[in-house]
Parts: C-alpha cells; structure tokens; sequence
C-alpha cells in the first residue's frame, strides 16, 4: 500500500527549495556587517584644496591605496578649526601655521605635521589703477591699493589667505577695518565667490595660487604681484584629539595623515598640475 505520506513528502520538496530561496535573496538584501562596511573619516579642510581641484587628485588614491573613503567639509581655516575643537571631524587640513600652533598648544589636535605649499599672489584689474603690477613687495602693492582707494575684494571669512591678507595690511600700516563698505568690499565666502566678486568688480584681492590657475572666470584680473617670500603659503595636517574627541576615528584618520606625507601622497600632490601648471608643492620630507 502507497504511504498516505507520499503526497506530503512531495509538496515538502519544492517548498524547501523556496526557503532556501528566499533565505538567500534575503541575505543579499541585508546590509553587510558593520565590520565590512567602508570607514568614512571627516576632514575640515581650506577651501583652496577643494577649488583648486586638489582633492578631486588626492582623494580617489588614498581611496584606493587603503578602503577608507574621505567626507570634506571644505571652510576657511578658522572654521575648520573650529570644527576640530568641536569634535566634528576626524582631521583638519588648513594653512596658517600661526592658528594651526595655537589650536595645538589648546590640546585640540595631535600629529601636526606639514604637507605640502604655494604662494599667494595679488590679482587686479589689466588696467592696474594702483600702478602694483611688478611691484616685488607685497606690503607696498597693499599701501599703494589703500592709498589710491580702489576697490578690493576680501574674504573676510577667517580663513588662512585672510588671516595672511590682513597680517599684509597691518604691516603695511593699513587699518582696513575704517575703509569697510568703501573701497574695501568683504564677501564673507571662499575664494572662488570672492574671486567672482572681484571679476565682477574689476577689483584687486589675495588668492592662493592654487585656487587662481584653477579659476575660470578671470574677466579682466591677471596676476599683477609675486614673488614676495612673504606671499609663501604652508599647508599643514593634524589629527583631533582623540583624547578630548573619544568618536575621532583616531586609525583611520592617522592613515590618511600618513599616507598624505608619504612618498605616494607626496607625489600625487606633486603630480597635480593645471594646463601643465603645477598648483602645490610637497615638503613633508624637507
């Protein structure tokens, strides 16, 4: 006689192979484990290395050297650090050396290290109203900008070329803080909108070189004074203090801090030229 459980079994087999079947496309829909999933570091960075296009070199190379994918918020240097007092990031990636030591000897960071320089320049108008172009001294070409009250486009924004702008004008005897609203115009933004303002004004400002080659809206600017060793302009990195930041992801941001002034971060920094122009130069080594 036929077992009454035959039918059973029957049915029981394609059902099973269902199971496993959605057991599986299950398992491919799950998020993997937190152990697989790529570490994501925070970097509070100048907004010259994210202009100039730098990070757009720099980034997919660390990326593919070590798995650890790289979030920039791109400020001016006094915001980014202040990021990095507040814990918001893992690294800061800025240049003035002066608030950079500062934010250091505060505990705020560890491993401050240097990376990478430039040159600041001043651009201005062809038609050169101040009568600056050439001039070999930056604090003379900003008294000659004062004196014949031109307009100037600043960036107002506590960033490393600002602090450097203002640092010209204080050594120049200037208190730009009487000519504000007049000939002295502040964006309060980054270089790239205040390089725009400049363009639409015909007016001179202090830009990181890096950010001027990569800049495409020049209108009737061009670079009118360098040269000055005053206009040198280092870039620096430090890592936010785990100690005071327990959530600073203290590996991963060592590794990109490593990696930056390592030989292979070094010449990718080296490597990354504009119309065959390189923006920024490494000295981690020097």
């Amino acid at each position: 006689m036929a077992s009454v459980f035959a039918p059973l079994k029957a049915v029981g087999a394609p059902l099973a192979a269902l199971a496993s079947a959605l057991a599986f496309i299950a398992a491919l829909a799950a998020p993997p484990p937190a152990a697989a999933q790529a570490t994501t570091i925070t970097v509070a960075s100048t907004t010259s290395t994210e202009q100039s296009g730098l990070f757009r070199q720099l980034l997919p190379a660390f990326e593919k050297d070590t798995g650890i994918q790289v979030k920039v918020v791109a400020v001016g240097t006094g915001q980014a650090l202040d990021i990095g007092r507040r814990g918001d990031a893992d690294v800061v990636f800025v240049h003035d050396p002066a608030a950079e030591e500062k934010f250091m000897a505060e505990g705020a960071g560890v491993d401050h290290k240097r990376v990478m320089y430039n040159d600041f320049v001043i651009v201005g108008p062809k038609s050169d109203p101040a009568k600056i172009r050439g001039d070999k001294s930056v604090i003379d070409a900003m008294r000659r900008i004062a004196e014949a009250k031109v307009p100037f486009a600043s960036r107002g924004d506590r960033s490393g070329t600002n602090a450097a702008e203002l640092r010209y004008w204080k050594d120049a005897g200037i208190d730009v803080s009487a000519a504000k609203g007049q000939w002295y115009k502040e964006t309060g933004s980054g270089m790239g909108p205040t390089l725009n303002t400049a363009a639409g004004m015909n007016a001179y400002s202090l830009t990181d070189r890096g950010t001027w080659l990569s800049f495409r809206n020049r209108g009737d600017l061009e670079i009118l004074v360098q040269g000055d060793e005053r206009l040198f302009n280092q870039y620096g990195v430090m890592l936010v203090n785990p100690a005071r930041h327990p959530q600073v992801k203290k590996e991963a941001g060592t590794k990109f801090i490593d990696w930056l002034v390592s030989d292979r971060g070094q010449q990718t920094i080296a490597d990354y030229k504009v119309n065959g122009e390189q923006l920024f130069f490494p000295n981690a080594k020097k």
